[in-house]
């Protein structure tokens, strides 16, 4: 299975939405919680590029946020990036 990193908050909609679908898919990711710590934030922009929540990589990957992951899993891509074929 790939290595999963999420960047996000608790309190973000589209976090919940994103972990839910790792969830549901029973994928382990690491969560990063970036709301009281700025160099964690800091991190995440640099990894990423993006400054909004969630941020999300597999296998160290940049894939953008929830909607790019829900993309990814409407054009059957996901579970392949995520080894789960």
């Amino acid at each position: 299975m790939a290595n999963v990193i999420m960047y996000g908050t608790l309190s973000c909609p589209y976090c919940v939405r994103a972990r839910g679908l790792l969830e549901r898919k029973s994928v382990e990711y690491q969560w990063i919680d970036v709301s009281r710590d700025t160099a964690l934030f800091h991190e995440m922009v640099q990894l990423s590029g993006g400054s909004s929540v969630p941020q999300i990589f597999i296998e160290q990957q940049s894939i953008g946020g929830c909607d790019e992951m829900h993309a990814l899993e409407h054009q059957g891509r996901l579970d392949e990036m995520l080894g789960l074929n």
